[in-house]
């Protein structure tokens, strides 16, 4: 678990197609004809993840988001810069995982760490974890963020 000031996202810099949603996400599209290539996830594995973000996010009143992919030599150091990059990372919480290195790390920004701390991430990560050793990394995902929202939720 890590926390600290991480700068807010300027949404001029996002990708043609690419928007802030009102849920803090950010929602990209794509030309006609142009494909995302091909995904790991099926379409009912997205809406899932992206539910359960929102369901964890207005649970907890924490921005959580997910990353899945390298996340260099440092992952801690990997995955704040991914939040940086989130809306509204200062009262966010990222959790991410490092398919190649097999590193699961959560971060949190400094308006959530005292919530988001190293005891709920370490809720987080072992839920997780069962799931992704049995190849399913979206299950594992759901969970963690299902258990960390509600280890953070006020009453």
């Amino acid at each position: 678990m890590a926390s600290g000031d991480i700068k807010q996202v300027d949404a001029t810099s996002l990708p043609l197609g690419a928007v802030v949603t009102t849920s803090g996400r950010v929602s990209a599209a794509t030309f006609p004809g142009e494909g995302f290539g091909t995904p790991p996830f099926s379409r009912d594995e997205l809406i899932l993840l992206d539910d359960t973000l929102q369901e964890a996010s207005e649970a907890a009143e924490v921005r959580f988001s997910a990353y899945v992919g390298d996340l260099g030599t440092d992952v801690v150091e990997g995955a704040r810069g991914i939040l940086a990059q989130a809306p509204e990372p200062i009262n966010g919480a990222l959790i991410a995982v490092s398919p190649n290195s097999r590193d699961v790390v959560v971060v949190s920004g400094s308006g959530v760490a005292g919530r988001v701390n190293d005891r709920v991430a370490e809720l987080g990560v072992s839920a997780a974890l069962s799931s992704i050793r049995q190849n399913d990394l979206i299950d594992g995902l759901v969970s963690a963020l299902r258990v960390m929202a509600t280890a953070v939720a006020r009453p």
